[in-house]
């Protein structure tokens, strides 16, 4: 997936150009030449020689929970992120989006603070590998809900201070690529006519931080977790994993997908605080969910997508959770149409471009 966001300054724009080249080189990289890719026709169908345009409303979360004793409820931070609208196009293995800031469904500022974000997430679904590519910059959170951590019952506890970062990637092999296509349900430039599953085997590393100038938890709890004195988590993970996609397709336009992935990472936790460091290595259950519904055709498409993985760490105690959740909500309209002689003329250089399989 390609992604050229409007109204951010250069060295966002530098980041984000980098992280598309790669992505658009690993999704190529994926992909035997598209008239090479073997599948089952009678399961899905899928369209070469045509144009996948569409809009799409779409918002993107990096959030962190703290979790404390049996009985008492989590504390949890989110970020104020903007909802972002655009126009996106995909052509065999390639996919285009231009998104901007949408000036509608804005948080509070007010309420809740602001919070400064560089969110880049990739997914890209060949044939047979799904690869999730995360790079999390995120300043400004707010406990939630309303009262929870604030001295004022009836105001947001707000932390300008606080940063969350994660760098991290997940690379799954699709066993059932002849037959499920994440394409028709995600990207939308395929159609799922029959349901069908596939396991995933694959592996994945993350390493990243939540810190602030003062303790993650708000003086008002400091009685309440064992967490209170710590100002900074550092971590570091990596390890297999196993997961399940299936698409349900009702009279052939109808479907929803739901695909679940669970992890067993090794996880190294460096918890810091005014008193010195402490150090914890533990095996983490993560999980990456991916639920899509919507409409498909020859002509118009429809999807609801939500995607959201969850980084488990363990803290003082195995009951004492950091928990880090990146994810998305996206809904999207789609129509295929044929590219004229002069753009067809362009288009080849992209069906012509071949590169080895993985």
């Amino acid at each position: 997936m390609l992604l050229i966001p409007l109204r951010v300054g250069r060295t966002y724009y530098y980041l984000i150009t980098v992280l598309s080249i790669l992505s658009g080189a690993l999704n190529a990289y994926a992909q035997p030449s598209r008239n090479d890719i073997p599948h089952d026709s009678t399961y899905y169908k899928t369209y070469p020689d045509l144009i996948t345009a569409g809009i799409y409303l779409s918002k993107k979360y990096t959030s962190f929970v703290m979790e404390g004793p049996e009985g008492i409820k989590a504390l949890r931070y989110k970020p104020n992120t903007p909802m972002t609208m655009g126009l996106s196009a995909s052509y065999g293995v390639l996919t285009l989006n231009v998104g901007f800031t949408a000036p509608f469904f804005q948080p509070n500022i007010a309420e809740t603070g602001k919070s400064k974000v560089l969110d880049l997430q990739t997914h890209i679904y060949a044939r047979d590998w799904v690869i999730d590519l995360y790079g999390q910059f995120y300043k400004g959170y707010h406990a939630t809900p309303k009262g929870y951590g604030s001295i004022n019952p009836s105001a947001y506890y707000i932390r300008p201070d606080m940063r969350v970062n994660l760098l991290g990637a997940s690379v799954y092999r699709l066993l059932n690529g002849e037959q499920f296509s994440y394409r028709a349900s995600i990207l939308q430039n395929e159609w799922q006519k029959k349901s069908a599953g596939s396991l995933l085997l694959g592996f994945e590393a993350y390493t990243g931080r939540a810190k602030g100038d003062s303790a993650l938890v708000p003086g008002s709890l400091s009685s309440t977790f064992r967490q209170k004195d710590i100002t900074k988590m550092r971590f570091t993970e990596f390890g297999p994993g196993i997961g399940y996609a299936y698409t349900y397709v009702y009279e052939e336009n109808y479907f929803i997908t739901g695909s679940l992935t669970a992890m067993g990472d090794v996880s190294f936790v460096k918890e810091t605080s005014e008193y010195g460091s402490a150090r914890r290595t533990t095996v983490s259950p993560n999980v990456m969910v991916r639920i899509v519904a919507g409409y498909n055709s020859d002509d118009w498409m429809l999807n609801l997508a939500w995607l959201n993985s969850s980084t488990n760490l363990a803290g003082k105690s195995s009951n004492d959770q950091y928990l880090i959740k990146i994810g998305s909500f996206r809904i999207a309209l789609a129509r295929r149409i044929t590219p004229g002689k002069k753009l067809k003329k362009q288009l080849k250089k992209i069906d012509d471009f071949q590169m080895p399989q993985l």
